[in-house]
């Protein structure tokens, strides 16, 4: 996606501020909230990149066989991205 880091940390730490303030949630002592929250935030903005990083490290195997068939990578790409993404039950 296209966040950049410094917005997304930004956005744990205004998510946090909020909770707290509006009594949403009790922190414990010592417990970074807006840490944890960007790191689970940043974990699912990252997903969609893991997965076409994936697609490409398979395909990258059977191009050969590909390109004897005929077979056009983008739609390789697309129909094996989409295989993965229902697999796994994510939404992107």
């Amino acid at each position: 996606m296209g966040l950049r880091k410094e917005f997304v940390r930004l956005l744990a730490d205004k998510v946090a501020v909020d909770l707290v303030k509006q009594e949403m949630i009790e922190v414990p002592e010592g417990l970074d909230l807006a840490e944890m929250i960007f790191e689970v935030m940043d974990a699912e903005l990252n997903l969609e990149d893991k997965i076409n990083e994936e697609v490409r490290v398979m395909l990258n195997q059977y191009q050969d066989q590909m390109r004897m068939s005929g077979a056009s990578y983008q739609e390789m790409f697309k129909l094996l991205k989409a295989k993965l993404v229902k697999e796994r039950k994510v939404v992107l």
